[in-house]
């Protein structure tokens, strides 16, 4: 009979072989799993941040788009009192009204392009409100759309004609007649939970109306006072007119 060879007996993997290979795999695996997981948390922070900017263009988007095109009509509220083309009032229901011509109407139905619409700031969440009708009754019921959430505070600045600013409009010393006067910009200050104040200022249609005026006088933009420049030269001079509600421009 044949005896095997003692060497023979002795191949394949001892146990120290499959303790040091397993120790090698599990170093490996756990370095390749910290970098996996750095990727993954820097792309969700990525999505976290560029939908947060997106969400704060597109309430920016909506308010350029009202104020930009405020319409110089006055309306009556549900109880019949007269409202101005532009409101706000730091005790009111909403942080500003106004009537605005951004309600498009591709399709030509017999309706206006005017609508009055609101803004209005409650836990945290800023909305937009919209009415179907200029004059409202007492059962018209406004259509509401949340714009931006996590903001803290809003602050709101009017230049008007004489290049000062004011806190609210129409100013406290407007007469009662003067209720379908335009600021010539609006200053909108949000202040955001997680980015601080982020500011944007948005030219009237009114302060287009007096540039064409004081071209064709040939004024050469020049106010009333001596100074050349609109909104933007304003906001440079704000400190010499009253603050809004969240003081001087503020940008984080």
């Amino acid at each position: 009979m044949s005896r095997v060879p003692p060497r023979a007996l002795c191949t394949g993997f001892t146990l120290l072989d499959l303790t040091v290979a397993l120790a090698i795999f599990a170093v490996l695996s756990t370095m390749a799993y910290g970098g996996l997981r750095q990727v993954l948390d820097a792309r969700q922070q990525t999505e976290r941040v560029a939908d947060r900017l997106a969400g704060l263009q597109g309430a920016f988007r909506a308010l350029g788009a009202d104020l930009e095109q405020a319409a110089p009509r006055a309306v009556r509220s549900e109880l019949g009192d007269p409202q101005p083309a532009l409101v706000a009032r730091g005790d009111g229901d909403f942080a500003i009204e106004l009537t605005s011509a951004s309600w498009r109407n591709p399709a030509g139905l017999p309706r206006s392009t005017l609508r009055r619409v609101a803004y209005r700031l409650h836990k945290g969440v800023l909305a937009r409100f919209a009415w179907p009708v200029l004059d409202r009754a007492p059962d018209t019921r406004p259509e509401r759309e949340e714009l931006l959430g996590g903001v803290a505070q809003i602050g709101l600045r009017f230049l008007d004609a004489d290049m000062q600013w004011h806190g609210e409009w129409p100013p406290l010393a407007t007469p009662g007649g003067a209720s379908v006067v335009l600021p010539l910009a609006v200053e909108v200050t949000l202040e955001l939970e997680d980015w601080g104040s982020v500011l944007r200022l948005f030219r009237l249609p009114s302060s287009l109306a007096e540039g064409s005026q004081q071209d064709r006088e040939g004024r050469g933009g020049t106010d009333a006072a001596g100074e050349t420049g609109g909104p933007e030269a304003a906001q440079g001079r704000a400190g010499a007119g009253p603050q809004g509600t969240l003081g001087s421009p503020i940008t984080k």
